[in-house]
């Protein structure tokens, strides 16, 4: 067996839980690998709608097996609540998750480092979750991290002490009142609460698994365009968001991938800060907001709206070595009496089909457009591709040629059973 990989093409909330959860049927281990509680995968199904930060999107199959990888940083806070929420619907958590040793901790101090840095910044501001994403990982490249291994170690508590120390010398250097006991009080008991959890060296398990037969999903966060390396540095996240990070953030050899499935939504949107060539400031981007719900998981932050960038999905297509598309949210663009997809920028006299070498070139990007006429109907009943509107399949096949990759699943739909299978099985 090998290892499939699903992530995001965009800049996030491209629809990923939802598709891994549509998948989940084939596979019997999914595996977060980067990443953390700054991501929210939204699934629905059975009339509930669940939320998931930390814990892989396979957790309500029966039989899966759930591995939060080495790449992820986990806030024992925030995972004992969205443990606690999912135990409540009866979810067996507990017999479905396995969680890395080599995970690292998100500190109580990590997060007021985040919000301390954040607010320092002033009109700077990269748009940060502030969950102490970034601090984690730099302690982690730092060589000072804490991990879910160290837990079980008998000098947790000593670790935990002089790591919290240093950060509160950091502290120093910033104007920002904080008070941590609470927050701590909450920390420790959730350090408690994962104890109940198998702890395992995520490496040799996942290539054990491998050995064994079972198939395989390595599940994404965040999008490609926040990806530490080949995003819109500075305003990214910490991590590797593209498919390498599949490799390092779960223990698998490159050769152990099959395939690659990059998730974009059917227009873009963005969270936070950063440039966004093709974002909407008229009614038509307030009409995606509205009939999208574009309002973030995580943080609740109204998400910036606009139109498809092929210039950007054909970029994250090849830094991913992609194999398949899954094109989300068809069914909002139904609401359009005409769509636009950029295919190009300008930007001082030169043409861009790809992202620029010099990313400052994104700020002043002029998108060239490409218009396609809409469907102007409801297509979320629809499940075989051949019977969308002309128009829409046009629409499809039109991203499919801008993107080099075969659209192989289609959303028009929250729920897990509003998607459209067109190669992927």
């Amino acid at each position: 067996m090998k290892v499939d990989v699903l992530l995001g093409l965009q800049w996030g909330d491209e629809g990923k839980g939802k598709v891994v959860d549509v998948l989940t049927p084939a596979y019997q281990v999914i595996a977060r690998f980067q990443g953390g509680p700054n991501a929210g995968h939204s699934l629905h199904f059975e009339g509930k709608k669940y939320v998931l930060h930390t814990i892989p999107s396979g957790i309500f199959r029966e039989g899966s097996i759930n591995i939060i990888g080495n790449g992820v940083v986990i806030d024992p806070v925030i995972l004992s609540e969205e443990i606690a929420k999912l135990e409540k619907d009866g979810v067996d958590v507990q017999g479905k998750l396995l969680i890395s040793k080599k995970a690292h901790l998100i500190l109580p101090t990590h997060r007021i480092i985040d919000a301390a840095s954040e607010a320092s910044k002033g009109k700077t501001k990269i748009g940060s979750t502030l969950k102490g994403i970034g601090p984690t990982y730099m302690d982690k490249t730092g060589r000072n991290g804490l991990r879910v291994g160290d837990i079980v170690s008998g000098e947790f508590e000593e670790r935990y002490g002089r790591l919290k120390e240093k950060h509160i010398e950091l502290l120093k250097q910033y104007d920002f009142p904080y008070d941590i006991c609470d927050y701590e009080k909450e920390w420790l008991a959730g350090i408690e609460n994962l104890k109940r959890f198998r702890f395992i060296d995520s490496e040799h398990v996942v290539n054990s698994l491998l050995q064994e037969g079972k198939a395989i999903l390595a599940e994404g966060a965040q999008g490609s365009m926040l990806d530490i390396d080949f995003g819109t540095y500075p305003f990214v996240t910490s991590s590797n968001c593209t498919a390498g990070g599949a490799v390092t953030g779960s223990g698998v050899g490159p050769t152990q991938i099959k395939r690659v499935l990059g998730v974009a939504k059917a227009y873009l949107t963005r969270v936070g800060s950063g440039p966004f060539p093709t974002e909407l400031f008229d009614e038509v981007g307030d009409k995606l907001g509205e009939v999208g719900h574009e309002y973030g998981v995580t943080t609740g932050r109204k998400r910036r709206c606009g139109w498809y960038d092929g210039v950007v999905v054909n970029y994250a297509a090849r830094v991913n070595g992609l194999t398949d598309l899954a094109i989300t949210k068809l069914d909002v663009l139904g609401c359009l009496d005409e769509i636009k997809v950029c295919v190009a920028y300008e930007c001082d006299g030169k043409r861009y089909t790809t992202v620029p070498e010099h990313q400052s070139v994104f700020y002043h990007a002029k998108p060239v457009y490409e218009t396609l006429p809409g469907w102007k109907c409801d297509i979320s009943g629809v499940r075989n591709f051949y019977q969308l509107p002309r128009e829409a399949k046009d629409y499809v096949d039109f991203l499919e040629q801008l993107a080099g990759v075969r659209v192989s699943i289609i959303t028009v739909g929250p729920d897990r059973d509003q998607t459209i299978d067109r190669y992927w099985k």
